[in-house]
């Protein structure tokens, strides 16, 4: 009778309902046709269940846990089993204090399923149907015990039970009925799936309890008697299931690849060494080495689908599934771990090997053995590279063993010599002869015949162009390699290939400025081919996707390499603005941020920002109000490009008006209430970037940007964030004092800023190192907002509060001097004292350096800042978020350019003093008389200093002017 589900159906009705459709007919009555047909309704009723168990268990469905023990039972085993599978992964990864639930489920049904799963396993004869009950209990086994053991499985009579049916299936062979001859369908046949998840979970637990040194101490107990009990029956059963191997037999990659795990994890751990110890040589021998090498599958798919075997010999994911992956992992833990009992044998099998291969005739030489040598060789490079006597004997290996393999008439030979290569590429060579020949061999296996051997040889030149000491080896076949590349690129999508020509860009630097344009026409050409390929598969770790965001960080490369060279960027923009344009919207979201270092080479270096370019600012504030708040740091860089380097375009531009743009995205986010503060500091950051940039020609923004700064300020706890902000003010100081000062009052909020701004300039930690303001940048702006206030007439700024504020610029002004000398000996390696004569703090007895205090580098009042790289940018942009006092939030890093790079704070504090000497002398004696003698020696030198730095500028002004 059909069951019909009705809209009115209440939810626990609505789900016996569906279970009804998926259990509905009891096993043994079912014919295999049928059950295969069900199967697929099953899966789809399954996602049904799946969200409406994650929805609803246990708050809204508390009956289903009674309805399963019910079920198992009863005659719907499967159904049950089914669900408990859905109900059990829902807690898998869940953490302890949400796996309540899970621990009840466990205690509910095991009992129950562990008498089934006996049952099944002692089933003579069993149906395919059989297995697949036995898959589900092993599924529903390893999401309760992935995270956590449950209690119950602490009772050692109880585990032992459990694992007297696993080892039960580990060690007798899946039947040999019904197998499939196809090689797809054989390893997805169900009697497989039943021993890999048994090798699955057995993995887990050796995992989690193999070594009892590492256990919590309530766990410790249980550990032990796993290892005593079970750990070793398990190695055994492994090398015996192994054995198949020798024979001729079929075993599935990925429980092979599984097997061989357990034992390599075994190789560190000495009661199970030992027992792998005795069978060790044959294992590596008969087992080991064979997998490692070439074979009738890899020639099988080298020839029929050569794209294919290149995908899958560079999938980290294939790794996990593949035999010969793990069976080098094995070799390396050995070494490794053994080295000293197993290094000399193995390497001496391997050297047989290569002799007997050297002694064949032409017509019997064993290529495939020779191709697992060399892949034996390439994978103990780390440990034949430190260890002596192989150490010595590398650039020998690579001439008898290697070199003559580049000329193989067996392309996988080829393809391997070009691997091996390239992973001794950096080794240290007697004759530069051999390098030579190496490279060449490489290079000329750019043009091979067959394309793995292509590929590989790429990613072997990446190598040696990291190794090359003497570039003209390279020079002069640049062209033809780039040539090499893109033809490649045009076959394979593969992100590795990207990175070696990312070596060789940034290897060459700006001599690759001939080929820059066309090295962007062909990675933009590439870049769409593969991002159609990625939404064509639709998969998110797809090859195509890699590569295009390789191809993104490429042209990135490319363009810091020729940042010195403006003109380039204008033939390069056109090229690349469709990328930029398309992929600054949600159809960018998975590489925005390589994306936004493009936009940020391109507003930075090219000689103008074109109208063009302009029109990405209303994308990138879209994208920004809409769901890229996680990149704001990111978006800092472009946006203050924009804003410092087309200023005028900026203030004028009234369609879009980027001035309102840019003031209702930072109001918006500098008061919501829900972000975190470390999450809006780059917008304080772009009001100082408005200030400086547009100075006198936004006063109608002084107001808005005070006001929204000054009531974040009121409720911010990071100590970085209220710097910032704080910062924001004394750039409207120097931006215009005077009507900063008045909107100050107008908010009821100028005492309360100024005692808040001196209590952190007097804040410091036990070792005297101040807390706030500690970049040179932060003492500088402070100076200039601090010293512009002095400029106030007496009723704005009465003159005990002038008083405060000279002192605090003269403590400021020696700060930030003692830290641009501290930074100028790091930076050119001078010890010697260069304190400025006649000045003393109290700081100068702190032994404290000014690495302490996050200072990397000078404040970049330099000439030659105007070229630092877009990097440096980003990290000056970028705080550590982990610590909210952190010292990389107060390092310098790379400033930015600013007008305000051209004003010396020594200078323009004497200027404003010497001014006000001038308009109110009486202001500026009455001034001078509250000084004490050592304020007034503070204020002599710095005005000698002042006036040594006026000097100092006038001179590099003269020297820019009459040039080199």
């Amino acid at each position: 009778m059909a069951t019909v589900i009705q809209p009115y159906d209440k939810p626990p009705v609505f789900i016996s309902k569906i279970l009804w459709l998926k259990i509905g007919h009891p096993m043994s009555l079912v014919s295999s046709k049928r059950y295969q047909r069900l199967t697929k309704i099953w899966s789809q009723l399954g996602e049904c269940l799946k969200t409406i168990i994650h929805d609803d268990y246990p708050e809204q469905w508390p009956s289903l846990l009674h309805w399963i023990k019910h079920n198992l039972q009863g005659q719907q085993v499967y159904g049950a089993l089914y669900v408990l599978r859905i109900l059990s992964r829902k807690y898998e990864f869940k953490s302890d204090e949400e796996r309540t639930p899970a621990y009840l489920i466990v205690e509910e049904t095991f009992p129950y399923l562990l008498s089934i799963f006996n049952g099944l396993v002692q089933t003579a004869n069993p149906m395919l149907e059989v297995a697949d009950l036995i898959k589900l209990i092993c599924k529903i086994f390893w999401s309760s015990i992935y995270l956590e053991i449950p209690k119950q499985l602490f009772d050692a009579n109880v585990f032992n039970a459990w694992m007297i049916v696993f080892l039960n299936i580990l060690e007798r062979p899946v039947p040999s009925e019904g197998q499939p001859t196809d090689p797809e369908l054989r390893k997805l046949w169900s009697w497989w799936k039943v021993k890999k998840w048994t090798v699955h979970i057995l993995n887990r637990l050796y995992t989690r309890f193999g070594d009892s040194k590492l256990q919590k101490p309530e766990n410790k107990a249980f550990a032990q008697m796993f290892q005593k009990n079970y750990a070793g029956k398990i190695l055994e059963c492994h090398l015996n299931s192994l054995n198949v191997i020798l024979e001729g037999g079929y075993i599935p990659d990925r429980v092979i690849n599984l097997t061989l795990q357990y034992l390599t994890n075994s190789i560190s751990k000495n009661s199970m060494y030992q027992l792998l110890e005795p069978r060790l040589d044959m294992f590596l021998s008969e087992i080991i080495f064979p997998l490692m090498c070439f074979n009738d599958d890899d020639q099988k798919l080298w020839n029929d689908d050569p794209h294919e075997y290149v995908r899958k010999g560079y999938d980290i994911i294939e790794d996990l599934y593949s035999p010969r992956t793990a069976s080098m992992d094995f070799v390396s833990e050995l070494v490794r771990k053994r080295g000293k009992e197993n290094l000399q044998k193995f390497i001496q099998f391997i050297v047989d090997i290569l002799v007997r291969y050297d002694e064949a005739l032409i017509e019997n030489k064993p290529y495939r053995k020779k191709d697992g040598a060399l892949l034996a060789i390439g994978t103990l490079c780390d440990k034949l590279r430190r260890t002596e006597p192989y150490k010595s004997e590398l650039e020998r290996m690579l001439v008898q063993h290697v070199f003559p393999e580049f000329s193989s008439p067996a392309g996988h030979l080829r393809a391997k010599a070009a691997w091996v290569a390239g992973q001794y590429a950096d080794i240290n060579f007697s004759d530069q002869n051999n390098f030579r020949k190496a490279l060449h061999s490489v290079v000329s296996g750019l043009q091979d015949s067959e394309l793995p051997v292509r590929v590989d040889s790429v990613f072997a030149l990446r190598s040696f162009v990291e190794a090359c000491k003497d570039l003209d080896e390279i020079r002069p076949i640049l062209p033809q390699l780039l040539d090499e590349f893109f033809k490649l690129m045009n076959e394979v999508e593969n992100e590795d290939l990207v990175f070696t020509l990312e070596s060789i860009v940034d290897k060459f630097g700006e001599e690759m400025a001939p080929y820059a344009l066309g090295l962007c026409q062909n990675l933009a050409f590439a870049f769409w081919k593969f991002m159609d390929t990625s939404e064509a598969d639709d998969e998110s770790e797809d090859p195509g996707a890699l590569a295009a965001v390789g191809c993104l960080r490429a042209i990135s490369t490319i363009l810091e390499s020729v940042s010195r060279i403006p003109h380039l960027f204008i033939q390069i923009e056109p090229i690349l603005l469709p990328i930029m344009r398309r992929m600054l919207t949600t159809d960018g979201q998975e590489i925005f941020e390589e994306v936004l270092d493009i936009v940020s080479y391109m507003t930075f270096s090219s000689p103008t920002i074109s109208l063009e370019m302009w029109n990405l600012w209303p994308l990138m504030m879209e994208a920004l109000a809409e769901w890229a708040i996680d990149f704001f740091e990111n978006i800092l860089v472009p946006l203050y490009n924009y804003i410092s380097r087309s200023t005028t375009h900026f203030l004028t531009c009234k369609d879009p008006d980027y001035q309102q743009s840019l003031w209702h995205m930072l109001s918006s986010i500098m008061a919501d209430k829900n972000m975190e503060d470390h999450d809006i500091e780059p917008a304080p950051k772009l009001i100082e970037v408005v200030f400086q940039n547009c100075k006198g020609q936004v006063d109608q923004w002084v107001e808005p940007y005070l006001r929204i700064t000054v009531d974040r300020l009121q409720r911010t706890e990071r100590p970085y964030l209220k710097c910032l902000l704080v910062l924001v003010i004394a750039d409207a100081l120097y931006y215009n004092a005077s009507l900063t000062f008045r909107v100050l009052q107008k908010l009821g909020v100028a005492t309360e800023v100024f005692n808040l701004w001196f209590q952190m300039l007097q804040q410091v930690k036990e070792s005297g190192i101040h807390v706030n303001f500690r970049r040179e940048h932060d003492k500088k702006v402070c100076c200039l907002g601090l010293t512009s206030l002095l400029t106030l007439p007496a009723d704005q700024l009465p003159t005990e509060a002038m008083e405060r504020v000279f002192r605090a610029i003269l403590e400021l002004l020696v700060a930030y001097k003692d830290q641009v000398a501290e930074s100028g000996k790091e930076e050119n390696g001078d010890d010697d004292d260069d304190a400025m004569d006649g000045i003393q703090t109290d700081e100068e007895d702190d032994e404290d350096s000014d690495n302490e205090m996050g200072v990397d580098d000078e404040d970049g009042d330099e000439a030659g800042l105007k070229l630092q790289k877009l990097a440096g940018q980003a990290k000056a942009f970028q705080p550590d978020e982990d610590d909210d006092d952190s010292d990389e939030d107060f390092s310098d890093g790379e400033e930015l350019e600013s007008p305000i790079d051209e004003v010396d704070p020594f200078v323009f504090f004497v200027d404003t003093i010497k001014a006000i000497q001038v308009s109110n002398p009486a202001r500026f004696q009455n001034l001078m008389q509250t000084l004490d003698f050592h304020n007034q020696a503070l204020v002599n030198s710095i005005a000698l200093h002042a006036e040594e730095r006026r000097a100092e500028i006038e001179k590099v002004k003269l020297e820019k002017a009459v040039g080199p």
